[in-house]
């Protein structure tokens, strides 16, 4: 048996905390965008109906594709 004593590191492609906290607020911007676009639903004019599904998509989209932090299951 031998002990080997592992130390954690972070991956080199983490982000820092500035870019984490800019990124989050920019995707709760979208969040909101589509969420304050519903005010504007009526049954005549489905457009704003349109532009929440699309905000929202890319609130959670952007985040998991773009920034690269969607395959990071098997970083253990």
């Amino acid at each position: 048996m031998s002990s080997k004593t592992t130390t954690a590191t972070t991956p080199q492609n983490e982000n820092s905390l500035g870019s984490s906290i800019i990124l989050f607020a920019l995707m709760m911007v979208l969040f909101f965008a589509a969420l304050y676009s519903l005010s504007f639903l009526t049954l005549s004019n489905p457009w704003p109906m349109a532009v929440c599904l699309g905000l929202f998509a890319l609130a959670f989209w952007i985040p998991q594709t773009i920034t690269g932090r969607s395959d990071s299951a098997g970083e253990f």
